[in-house]
């Protein structure tokens, strides 16, 4: 990674690196955000699989609600842009727990956390930034898994995301979700959120979410439609077209070798160790 490149598209904010998509105004902004007590918030690490939960919820609810572009996107006017928002708000953010504004935890907002397994989520951010051009060029998949572990990446240190979240595993307004569960029984899944969201859906009306949230589908959507730049479920780019690769699990497996999948599982031992929620993840189907 050039030292000019990550000086032009990168800065930091409380430590944690941030595109220039996610101006250091309207960061600093946040803590005084005034969220609703209907508001629903997506939240997840990057590419575990946001898009692809935002597709379900925007199935599960009727069309009277909106689904908006992250919180931390844009410049300072990003937040009177949500206030003036008069219908419901399912608002997806990339932010840990301790950056998140103060006001959806006193009115204790529904959340949904996805999680998915790091090894497929630094392979797929592996490609997302030789892709991106709102990105730094990375070298190498090797170089890239050393910034991976350092957590030297966009949003920082997956653990620590992770873990920040995790604190918070018993909040009843907060719903884990695992993306390899979703991989192997999603209409389980909405099932579950469904119950979490107190929206009544039947067993009819789940397979037609499922058939609408296939990867597949989405994926092909995508490519047809004319996208908004101003309007993106992901915090690093406006380019619908980019956030979707494979969505497989176990893709890992192509990239990692005997010594990478070692240096990777050590760093994974040390900083998971008391966590509960890690023992769950699954790493192939």
């Amino acid at each position: 990674m050039s030292t000019q490149s990550q000086t032009v598209l990168i800065h930091r904010f409380n430590g944690i690196p941030f595109t220039t998509m996610s101006s250091p105004d309207l960061l600093k902004s946040l803590d005084a955000f005034d969220a609703r007590e209907d508001d629903v918030l997506l939240v997840s690490y990057p590419k575990s699989g946001t898009h692809w939960l935002a597709q379900i919820i925007m199935q599960i609810y009727t069309p009277k609600v909106t689904l908006t572009s992250p919180i931390e996107f844009g410049d300072i006017s990003r937040v009177e842009e949500l206030n003036n928002l008069s219908s419901k708000r399912i608002i997806p953010t990339h932010l840990d727990y301790n950056m998140l504004p103060s006001n959806f935890k006193v009115k204790q907002c529904k959340a949904f956390y996805i999680i998915r397994n790091p090894k497929d989520i630094a392979v797929s951010m592996f490609h997302y930034y030789r892709d991106n051009p709102n990105l730094p060029t990375i070298d190498s998949w090797t170089i890239f898994l050393e910034l991976f572990l350092r957590g030297d990446v966009v949003c920082g240190s997956w653990f620590d995301h992770f873990l920040s979240w995790e604190e918070h595993k018993n909040d009843r307004n907060i719903l884990f979700l695992f993306y390899e569960d979703m991989k192997k029984d999603l209409p389980k899944v909405v099932k579950k959120m469904s119950v979490f969201l107190g929206v009544n859906i039947s067993d009819n009306e789940i397979k037609e979410v499922c058939e609408k949230s296939s990867f597949t589908e989405m994926k092909s959507n995508v490519e047809k439609e004319k996208s908004d730049p101003n309007h993106t479920v992901c915090a690093l780019t406006s380019n619908r077209k980019l956030i979707f690769r494979k969505g497989a699990v176990g893709d890992w497996k192509n990239h990692f070798t005997p010594k990478e999948n070692k240096m990777f599982e050590e760093m994974f031992t040390k900083k998971m160790e008391l966590s509960e929620l890690a023992k769950r993840i699954i790493y192939e189907c």
